[in-house]
């Protein structure tokens, strides 16, 4: 699924936790990617550009992590 996918099913969900769940679970069962997951996260103000800087670094380090057996936890902020 791509991020125009993704948005355009994100419209049709009420309330902004379930839209991060939503996102959340699509990354976790491998249906997004980390970038994608970001990029509509950024887009639609849940993290900010510190966390967008973090996940993009990560992003590139991401073999490393799957490669090494790493757990990597991920969360959405709240909505302010």
């Amino acid at each position: 699924m791509n991020r125009e996918e993704l948005n355009w099913l994100l419209q049709t969900i009420k309330g902004v936790a379930t839209a991060k769940r939503f996102v959340l679970a699509q990354y976790e069962h491998g249906r997004i990617s980390l970038e994608v997951m970001v990029d509509v996260a950024h887009e639609r103000g849940w993290i900010n550009r510190a966390a967008t800087q973090f996940f993009t670094t990560l992003t590139c380090d991401s073999n490393q992590y799957a490669l090494s057996g790493s757990p990597i936890a991920i969360t959405l902020g709240a909505a302010a």
